[in-house]
């Protein structure tokens, strides 16, 4: 089993983490997270992970409170998908996030 893990730096304050497994060439777990640095802590703001044997999206508020979304994909597919989304629209995210603080 290979196991991949890296941090992407988005913007300041802001950072994609990207880590799973696989075996030969399907993917076993994965998650990405997209997450900002407040009061000198990392909070999450987006998550797509494969935790619990299924595909699908946590979606964070700052108090921490998050809305789960099930996705009918296969690991390999959620795993690309979940990459692309971050990287091409995290300030979405991030905007949307701020916002649930109000």
């Amino acid at each position: 089993m290979k196991r991949v893990e890296f941090v992407t730096i988005l913007d300041d304050g802001v950072r994609k983490r990207h880590s799973h497994e696989a075996y030969r060439g399907n993917i076993n777990a994965f998650a990405v997270q997209l997450e900002v640095r407040a009061e000198k802590k990392w909070l999450p703001v987006i998550r797509d992970d494969s935790a619990h044997g299924s595909a699908h999206i946590d979606r964070y508020s700052p108090n921490g409170k998050k809305k789960k979304t099930y996705l009918n994909l296969d690991l390999n597919t959620a795993l690309t998908l979940a990459d692309w989304d971050i990287n091409n629209n995290w300030e979405r995210y991030l905007r949307d996030f701020w916002r649930k603080q109000r």
